[in-house]
């Protein structure tokens, strides 16, 4: 247990487990406390708070002039009932249902009350399917799969190429502003219009617990999307556990600060629900982990102390370099924040230590860094790691009500779910579902975990790597591409975004690089006008790079930890070829079919002058 002095939190839910062995050589771990009652339908939190503290506001976003626009619990329910009238006559339903195609906007949440209102499903689509991807197959492939009855864009001119691409003429299309050409649509203010209604109040009293509440789409990091049934005990559930697991929820009403796009369960379920569930408000943030986003991200923080706060590795490390030279930021988030998670991938550890710096000089003391395992299909948290000795890599154990196994597989141990946050399936994929779930209704999750104590499971598990992106070297050598990757990402910091793994079947490991070029251009001063491939090639970037690649040689212990070859790749990972999701991980092994000619140049007899070589003296 670290001597360091955290800030003290309530926690809960997941500090301890019993562990079942079993003859073949999995693992089952149970957390000790149970799973307390939860609400049948999500909307039942919004009826409650908004009769209990119904001035409270549940959701703020900036308006033009930079005000905060507010929407209390009250006005919130009221909105759900009109708009829920209005699509209650609609013949909306689960086979066809509500399409939102929208980044986080007020009108996109009151979309979503109104349809789980009602009981019809709704599905937010990534926005960068319609407004970054050129070919719109991965938007396609959703509607296809969907078969909406309506379609909800808060503005025709950003989505009108897609919507006139890929939307029938014959479904709905509600628009908040702007037009598609040659296309009829409703305004939203329009629909908002209607008063309360029957329709909307007998179907709302149809709703219950296996009700489908939404389909959240996987971000196609391995294969195309999949169509995930999110059903309203699936929500609840998850959020009673999280609220068990983070105690301190119940001291006071949460408050968040997060631009965590809705079309991702991190954000969609996990957060919107933590404010929901637990009487919070939720600030809408416009900002990104971007160069040019975070700037919003930054003045939101500067103005609104979270209580919690939520964000992607790439996010937390440019608040800590932020913090280094603005003292109004960090006192203001650190004044009452009791604690920060991250997901979508791995935290450095070096910007974990950062972050517990700033603490350390701004208020005396550390802020919990909570870490765990979750996905779209467990909607989703199924793991946490809770306490004051949690480190990068852990993800804890399980949440009250939820079984974890750990099976070997190909060499690891790969992490299975079950309980009542887990989905029942993927919607119109019946082969693909039956493939998901082992013989005992566990689901299959492809990651790999191991106990941090094999003598002592209770102790908690760490994250070890996906087992599909796993290979052999020609040696027969297994080589573990997560932890690797970890290890690379970690030695290439703060200029290495992610790094691609190859050497299956080769003699030794090589590295397609994906660098932070304009970090690069900031840290060296190289001019505004050079592009991606000059910054790469000068002298000060390539020598940074080669003293990485020298650090993992010589901390190496063989042919699976030691990188032999490494190029930086100027041209960043492609959305419409699947290298990339739109939260920003890397698929392997699209990008190593994409690139081959890149790996070829890795594994070339005489490698040209780009090719990075550790010195192995």
């Amino acid at each position: 247990m670290s001597m360091a002095k955290y800030r003290d939190v309530k926690i809960g839910g997941c500090l301890g487990a019993t562990a079942e062995m079993r003859a073949d050589g999995s693992l089952v771990l149970r957390s000790t406390e149970a799973l307390g009652g939860y609400p049948a339908r999500l909307t039942d939190r919004l009826e409650h708070w908004a009769a209990v503290a119904p001035d409270r506001v549940f959701a703020a976003r900036r308006g033009a002039d930079g005000a905060w626009v507010t929407v209390s619990y009250a006005q919130m329910l009221e909105r759900a009932r009109r708009l829920g009238q209005a699509l209650a006559t609609r013949g909306l339903s689960a086979e066809r249902p509500i399409a939102i195609l929208s980044d986080n906007d007020l009108e996109h949440l009151t979309f979503a009350m109104a349809a789980l209102w009602i009981g019809v499903p709704y599905a937010p689509i990534s926005a960068a399917y319609s407004t970054i991807s050129q070919d719109f197959g991965k938007l396609r492939q959703i509607l296809a799969t969907l078969t909406p009855g309506l379609v909800f864009a808060s503005d025709g001119a950003t989505y009108a190429r897609a919507i006139s691409a890929c939307v029938d003429a014959d479904v709905d299309l509600v628009l908040t502003q702007g037009e598609v050409p040659c296309r009829r649509h409703e305004r939203f203010a329009d629909l908002m219009a209607t008063g309360p209604g029957p329709e909307a109040e007998a179907a709302h009293a149809a709703v219950g617990p296996d009700s489908i509440a939404k389909f959240l789409f996987t971000s196609g990091s391995t294969k195309l999307p999949k169509g995930v049934i999110n059903t309203h005990r699936m929500w609840c559930a998850n959020l009673q556990q999280i609220a068990q697991a983070f105690a301190f929820l119940a001291d006071e009403p949460p408050v968040l600060v997060d631009w965590l796009p809705w079309n991702h369960t991190f954000g969609g379920n996990h957060n919107i629900g933590i404010a929901l569930y637990n009487g919070g408000t939720l600030y809408l943030d416009d900002g990104k982990p971007t160069p040019k986003g975070m700037a919003q991200t930054l003045q939101n923080l500067r103005e609104i102390a979270p209580t919690i706060y939520f964000n992607v590795p790439k996010g937390f490390e440019e608040i800590a370099r932020a913090m280094d030279h603005d003292p109004a930021l960090r006192e203001r988030l650190f004044s009452r924040v009791q604690a920060f998670m991250f997901a979508g991938a791995g935290l450095s550890q070096a910007v974990w230590d950062h972050l517990d710096r700033h603490g350390e000089q701004t208020v005396g003391e550390r802020v919990c860094m909570f870490t765990g395992l979750g996905m779209t299909e467990t909607a989703p948290s199924c793991t946490f790691a809770v306490g004051t000795d949690v480190k990068s890599g852990d993800i804890g154990l399980p949440v009250p009500g939820v079984e974890v196994k750990l099976v070997p597989l190909d060499g690891k141990l790969e992490i299975r779910f079950r309980g009542p946050n887990v989905m029942p399936g993927y919607w119109r994929m019946p082969a693909e579902t039956a493939a998901a779930f082992d013989e005992e209704g566990f689901y299959r999750t492809g990651d790999a975990a191991l106990p941090k104590d094999p003598a002592d499971p209770a102790r908690g598990l760490r994250f070890d790597g996906r087992i599909a992106e796993d290979f052999k070297l020609a040696t027969g050598t297994f080589v573990s591409v997560g932890p690797l990757r970890a290890k690379i990402i970690l030695a290439g910091d703060p200029l290495v975004q992610d790094a691609v793994v190859a050497g299956i079947n080769r003699d030794d490991i090589g590295l397609l690089i994906f660098p932070r070029v304009e970090d690069a251009r900031r840290r060296f001063g190289l001019p505004a006008d050079w592009s991606a491939a000059q910054v790469l090639a000068a002298p000060a970037v390539r020598e940074f790079f080669q003293a990485m690649m020298d650090r993992l040689w010589a901390g190496g212990t063989g042919s699976a930890s030691r990188p032999a070859a490494a190029l930086l790749m100027s041209e960043p990972p492609s959305i419409d070829l699947g290298e990339v999701t739109d939260k920003g991980s890397i698929n392997q092994r699209a990008v190593l079919a994409h690139r081959g000619p890149d790996v070829e140049r890795l594994y070339a007899e005489i490698r040209d002058a780009d090719v990075i070589v550790p010195k192995r003296g």
